[in-house]
């Protein structure tokens, strides 16, 4: 049996690392550094809104009517008919409330102070000057250190994010400009 050569083992090193290159695990090592958590909700309130349209048409709870003659200049209606100005109650968004912290810390909502305009034992409906809980968003991170120095930022579900461990090592992709694909965890 024959000894390899020299330029047959160079071959074979070469074809190895090149075969390692295209096949092998892609991606750029990154350290999970540190993981961050920020809970928000809005808080809306009920007030009365201005609005108008044909008098026949006014949605229900309109209040502070002032109608008036004119022609409709859409062609819907042939001859002048009422048209009014009213105020409708509605719900508006008026602020946010968050909370936020960093891991080991569990995510928590944000303790909320409603006012209402009526007292809290009272069966009535909804009153102008109410406040109530409206939309609830919520957001994970991860921030991710390679060796070369570069950091990125990655948003993950609630599940995902949890099962990350600060200090573990993952493979994360990453483009030619330096965008991660935060996907690719």
């Amino acid at each position: 049996m024959k000894k390899p050569t020299l330029p047959a083992l160079l071959l074979g090193l070469t074809a190895l690392a090149v075969v390692g290159w295209l096949f092998g695990p892609r991606g750029t090592v990154v350290q999970v550094a540190s993981k961050s958590w920020r809970l928000e909700i809005e808080i809306e309130k009920r007030l009365a809104e201005a609005d108008s349209g044909w008098c026949d048409a006014l949605p229900a709870g309109a209040g502070n009517i002032q109608r008036r003659w004119i022609a409709d200049s859409t062609g819907e209606r042939t001859t002048p008919a009422e048209h009014c100005r009213y105020t409708l109650p509605q719900w508006r968004a008026l602020r946010m409330v968050q909370a936020e912290g960093r891991a080991p810390t569990p995510p928590r909502w944000p303790d909320t102070a409603l006012n209402e305009a009526r007292p809290q034992d009272s069966p009535r409906s909804a009153q102008l000057g109410d406040e109530r809980l409206g939309q609830r968003r919520a957001f994970y991170e991860i921030q991710l250190h390679a060796a070369s120095g570069q950091t990125w930022s990655c948003r993950l579900a609630l599940p995902q994010w949890q099962a990350q461990v600060i200090g573990s090592t993952l493979r994360l992709q990453v483009d030619r400009y330096g965008v991660a694909n935060c996907a690719s965890l």
